[in-house]
């Protein structure tokens, strides 16, 4: 039996993850941050001053991934990491004015990638949807 990928949830998933991040790479570029970098820009304007592994854990991505992620957002002057006061392991990761600046643009920007998707659905659909997306997600962290 061949495989139906226009029936297969995870694959639907998996293009509706990689449309979004095209969507919102075109507007995330003229402000200055990326994809991979929206998170845990979400993640330090709800709360800045995180430290790597609190980021790590509240983003369920591999170290390696965070700790790229981080390098570049240092970088492009979004971040900067400074040492913890009582864990010689450990680094405070705090926004810079230019990562706090973008949180209203970047917000607008990616609400508008998912609207992109999105925006022939009516709203009950929405709904359904991500209510049915949670689930699955919740489902996928028990495994």
């Amino acid at each position: 039996m061949a495989f139906d990928r226009s029936n297969s949830a995870t694959y639907l998933a998996g293009q509706l993850a990689k449309g979004f991040a095209r969507s919102l790479q075109q507007r995330a570029a003229t402000l200055g941050f990326s994809p991979g970098q929206f998170p845990v820009l979400v993640e330090l304007w709800q709360e800045d001053g995180l430290t790597q592994k609190q980021i790590l854990d509240r983003l369920d991505v591999e170290q390696a991934t965070l700790a790229n992620t981080l390098s570049r957002m240092e970088r492009d002057g979004l971040i900067t990491r400074t040492p913890h006061p009582t864990d010689r392991r450990a680094q405070i990761v705090s926004l810079t004015e230019r990562g706090r600046a973008l949180e209203s643009e970047a917000i607008n920007a990616a609400s508008d990638a998912e609207n992109a998707l999105l925006g022939s659905f009516r709203s009950f659909e929405r709904q359904l949807m991500l209510e049915y997306m949670r689930m699955a997600v919740e489902n996928a962290r028990k495994l």
